[in-house]
């Protein structure tokens, strides 16, 4: 009858073609919503992108690939995060304020990333991966760096204005991500979850500082 509207069928949703991508974002749904990697299944994925359950295992073979894939969206955020903070910082004509200031940028992104996004922050770290290497389109921002290659560059910077030595920079990202990494998770996850935002944001630029006066 005209003006009378027809139900979709279950499946009627899916006309894109690219099946691996809806299920991608299905994945990082469930585990922004869910609160990390556990939620992350294969069925509910595909139920969420209107396909048969089986239609997954053409692109994803078993739910530990689907949570790889859901890992590098969400390392790729986190660079992305961690990026927009390094765009505020001026490339001004002194370079030691330059590199302390791009340190604490990192730092800022990577807790911001954390807080704003549980979820995907604990889905980021689920499995192990390799630090050194290229940097993967998948899990880096719109430098094409990842987020431990960021930090790196933030580093690079103190060494070249003269704020670190050559013995000084070497393995100063593992210094640096440890202390910034755990008051994330104290933050999310562990007793200082129910502190209000702004004494968060306080202790975490503190900490930066402290970060920073400790590798210099």
């Amino acid at each position: 009858m005209k003006g009378e509207k027809t139900k979709p069928s279950k499946r009627s949703g899916y006309h894109h073609g690219d099946l691996k991508q809806a299920l991608l974002e299905a994945g990082v749904a469930l585990a922004r919503e869910g609160g990390g990697p556990d939620a992350v299944a294969l069925r509910e994925t595909t139920r969420r992108a209107g396909v048969a359950p089986n239609a997954a295992y053409r692109h994803y073979a078993s739910r530990h690939e689907l949570l790889q894939a859901v890992r590098s969206a969400a390392l790729a955020g986190l660079a992305r995060s961690i990026e927009k903070e390094l765009a505020k910082v001026a490339n001004e004509a002194d370079p030691v304020q330059f590199a302390r200031d791009s340190v604490r940028a990192v730092g800022t992104g990577y807790m911001n990333f954390a807080i704003a996004e549980p979820g995907l922050f604990r889905t980021a770290f689920t499995v192990p991966d390799e630090l050194h290497g290229e940097a993967v389109p998948e899990k880096a921002g719109g430098s094409g760096m990842n987020p431990f290659q960021l930090l790196g560059l933030a580093l690079d910077r103190c060494l070249d204005a003269g704020l670190l030595t050559q013995e000084q920079r070497k393995g100063a990202e593992f210094l640096a991500w440890s202390a910034v990494h755990g008051l994330s998770m104290l933050v999310i996850d562990g007793p200082l979850r129910e502190l209000k935002p702004e004494v968060v944001q306080m202790i975490g630029q503190r900490l930066l500082i402290m970060v920073e006066k400790g590798l210099t």
